[in-house]
């Protein structure tokens, strides 16, 4: 029960912590007319992919570990949701991630280099898909844990 509840809350902090990051990155770029900005995001951003790495492995932890175990989780497709909602906010990220490494790229090159307005607000854009995918997957999980979803044979 207490391995349980311990890999419960290290789930739940590590989601807050990825919702943390995304949310400075779309708060940093306010500041992209600064060179350490440039410098920065793609910094953020891997903190970002290692958050998401290891809110799949305490989830994972959650699944095989947890008292639920994995039929539970398996048998209901809301678990299934979850996971496609989980690697479309990953597909989603690739936008972003891209964009950060070609301005770091092109300031390393150009040290005048700043993105331009409208690269700027396509990043935010979706960025800020990525976390209204990512606030859905809690309203997911919450359902699937009070028995909604589940596969009946």
């Amino acid at each position: 029960m207490l391995t349980d509840a311990i890999l419960a809350w290290l789930h739940f902090a590590l989601i807050f912590a990825l919702i943390s990051v995304l949310t400075v990155e779309l708060v940093s770029l306010r500041y992209c007319d600064r060179t350490e900005t440039l410098l920065r995001l793609p910094k953020i951003d891997l903190v970002y992919v290692i958050l998401a790495i290891l809110v799949l492995a305490s989830g994972l932890g959650r699944m095989f570990l947890g008292i639920k175990g994995g039929a539970f989780y398996l048998g209901t497709w809301l678990f299934h949701l979850k996971m496609t909602l989980f690697v479309l906010v990953g597909l989603l990220s690739i936008v972003p991630t891209f964009s950060f490494m070609r301005w770091r790229k092109a300031l390393q090159a150009n040290p005048a280099f700043l993105p331009t307005a409208a690269e700027i607000t396509r990043t935010k854009i979706w960025i800020h898909a990525e976390l209204t995918v990512v606030l859905l997957i809690p309203l997911v999980a919450s359902l699937m844990a009070r028995g909604f979803g589940r596969i009946v044979h």
